[in-house]
């Protein structure tokens, strides 16, 4: 069920600032994403980069190595904006479902109806 809302979650994190892989797990763990690591990052940020949705640069790091830091393109704020509107509908037909089936009475026209 998470394939593809965490796409849309790394694009929202991207667009606000340049991050690198191991902070945007750390992100995502903040958000309650905890079984996310760098390991199952860095493959979705490598194909978002073939896809062009995202660019990276290397750049120098206070403590070790140089980090790759990512941000979006033109292309990637399309895709999170599409994410988005795809979102608000299936969250918006979830809770439709849910409150519908949880409710004990339902309106059928005119009559309301019991469960």
């Amino acid at each position: 069920m998470l394939k593809g809302i965490i796409d849309g979650c790394l694009l929202a994190i991207i667009k606000n600032k340049e991050v690198y892989g191991y902070e945007l797990a750390e992100k995502l763990g903040n958000y309650g994403f905890e079984s996310f690591s760098e390991g199952t990052i860095y493959p979705l940020l490598m194909r978002m980069q073939k896809e062009e949705l995202v660019t990276s640069t290397l750049k120098k790091s206070t403590a070790g190595p140089k980090r790759k830091y990512y941000s979006l393109t033109i292309k990637g704020e399309q895709e999170l904006k599409n994410f988005e509107e795809r979102w608000a509908t299936l969250q918006n037909n979830v809770n439709r479902v849910l409150d519908y089936e949880s409710d004990t009475k339902f309106t059928k026209g005119d009559e309301i109806i019991e469960k």
